[in-house]
């Protein structure tokens, strides 16, 4: 038995197709096609069906009382079909076909975005190098003056050391100089008071 169905309303784009290939596929239908129209400008789905009258019948009854989820059916209607229908592989890999030719030009795009994420990740790249290159020589000049300060520092130390050991010893000779003048002036004094008879 050949059969068409015409199923109007909100049927593109639900996953209808997929439904009715599955049916058919349930039943082991070699021949069945079902394809997207627009009908009067209106969304449709036509079926064809070559199976056993007692199949083609379950079948019938199934489209009538099942529908994908995200489907709105305003109206199915089912007559006589009199040409050949394509073998239910032929609706497959059609489907498969109209799937790919949808994901091609996604996939392209996202190909393209990622690639124009990848150009702006290796510019950010290019400047974080320019960055550490830039820190490095600033530590590189850094690393220089802390070393030119050390030296400075290490020099400064050396000469103030030794004007401090040089004054050190001018104070330690003044001291020792002025300590023996007034030694030898108590002594004298000692002498003179002693010759006073004072002492």
């Amino acid at each position: 038995m050949k059969l068409k169905a015409v199923i109007r309303g909100k049927v593109h784009g639900v996953g209808y197709r997929v439904a009715l290939i599955n049916m058919a596929l349930e039943y082991g239908i070699d021949r069945f096609a079902a394809f997207n129209v627009v009908l009067d400008g209106k969304e449709a789905l036509i079926v064809l069906i070559d199976a056993p009258e007692e199949i083609a019948e379950i079948l019938k009854a199934r489209i009538k009382s099942e529908k994908p989820e995200k489907a709105v059916v305003e109206s199915i209607s089912f007559e006589e079909y009199k040409y050949e229908v394509p073998p239910i592989e032929r609706c497959i890999q059609t489907f498969q076909m109209e799937h790919w030719g949808r994901a091609i030009p996604i996939l392209l795009e996202m190909l393209n975005k990622q690639d124009k994420m990848l150009e702006k990740q290796d510019l950010m790249l290019e400047k974080q190098d320019k960055m550490l290159e830039k820190q490095d020589a600033m530590l590189e000049k850094q690393d220089s003056t802390i070393k030119a300060i050390r030296e400075e520092s290490e020099k400064t130390r050396a000469e103030l050391g030794g004007k401090i050991d040089l004054l050190r010893s001018d104070l330690k000779e003044y001291m020792e100089s002025n300590l023996r003048r007034i030694r030898e002036e108590i002594a004298e004094i000692r002498e003179a008071l002693r010759k006073a008879g004072i002492m």
